[in-house]
């Protein structure tokens, strides 16, 4: 059996699936798409990360696939309804990069709420903005208001009740009565509630038409002008004009802003000169840890669904 592999995935991963199937490696064929789609006539698995369009073009030009493997966790660059009804099983690599999303999480908003983390150059260059540098805030005893509660949302949360801090969360897959409240002594919230107390705000939902500009201008107003927004999850959910808008008005603290509506960004974005602004290009949850884990899992499970199908 053959298995295509065109984003980056762990050297030692893809060993595992050469000893065992034919197996195509080229990290850089997502930018490659007439190459990438003469490819697929006879693959049987194809394992992507979030850059590959499985769409209706590439499900038209590999007849024989099985199985998609989903080196993360999102997965809105695939067709799934397209590939249930072809019978091609997606398989994610669930719960394997959340470390690294969660600490990302705690990282940025440390750094946003004491700015001499990156503000060194000043420094560097023979200033010395003690004064200015001087009214950072702690982390601890601040309010974190996590937007989805699934399994990275958990463990960021655990993560900062470690550091001290007070965990409020919203999700509407979890009624108030849910057992994951009482287990994990996160409070319950509306959203309402959540953007209008919390001094960081964290996303950890999928991109659908729900959730879609879910932070939009009147949601960043009820937020407080001292608040942090973070977003790990997926661009398209927060507004990003909306946001530059705030920023630069002063009405919110700062912003970590990892996924994007257009990805690589364009240079004309309106986050390209925001103050208090760190961008990152999709990488919270890739990290060399992260990479390793994700990349096993997806090996083990697409190969141990490939035999499968082998014996049948």
């Amino acid at each position: 059996m053959k298995i295509v592999i065109t984003e980056f995935m762990d050297d030692a991963a893809v060993d595992v699936l050469r000893a065992a199937f034919d197996t195509c490696y080229l990290p850089t064929l997502v930018d490659q798409r007439a190459d990438l789609l003469a490819q697929l006539e006879q693959v049987d698995a194809l394992i992507v990360r979030n850059r590959t369009k499985v769409d209706a073009a590439l499900l038209a030009a590999a007849p024989n696939l099985k199985v998609v493997g989903r080196l993360g966790v999102g997965l809105d660059n695939i067709d799934v309804a397209a590939c249930a009804a072809r019978g091609i099983e997606v398989i994610p690599a669930t719960g394997a990069n959340a470390r690294a999303v969660a600490e990302y999480v705690i990282g940025t908003a440390m750094a946003l709420l004491r700015p001499a983390y990156t503000r060194s150059a000043e420094t560097a260059a023979g200033k010395w903005p003690r004064a200015a540098l001087s009214n950072g805030r702690e982390l601890s005893g601040k309010t974190l208001g996590l937007i989805g509660f699934g399994g990275i949302g958990q463990l960021t949360a655990r993560l900062a009740q470690a550091l001290g801090v007070h965990v409020i969360a919203y999700d509407p897959m979890f009624g108030p009565k849910a057992p994951v409240w009482a287990a994990t002594g996160v409070a319950c919230t509306r959203i309402d509630d959540l953007l209008r107390v919390a001094d960081i705000v964290s996303l950890h939902v999928p991109l659908v038409d729900q959730t879609r500009n879910l932070i939009n201008a009147t949601a960043l107003a009820k937020m407080k002008k001292t608040s942090i927004l973070i977003n790990t999850s997926r661009g398209g959910i927060v507004d990003e004009s909306a946001l530059a808008q705030a920023l630069h008005a002063s009405n919110l603290g700062g912003a970590a802003i990892d996924v994007f509506m257009q990805e690589p960004l364009a240079a004309d974005t309106p986050l390209a000169d925001a103050p208090n602004l760190i961008l990152t290009p999709h990488i919270a949850g890739v990290t060399e840890e992260s990479n390793t884990r994700v990349s096993a899992v997806i090996a083990t499970l697409v190969g141990n669904y490939l035999r499968q199908k082998q014996s049948l």
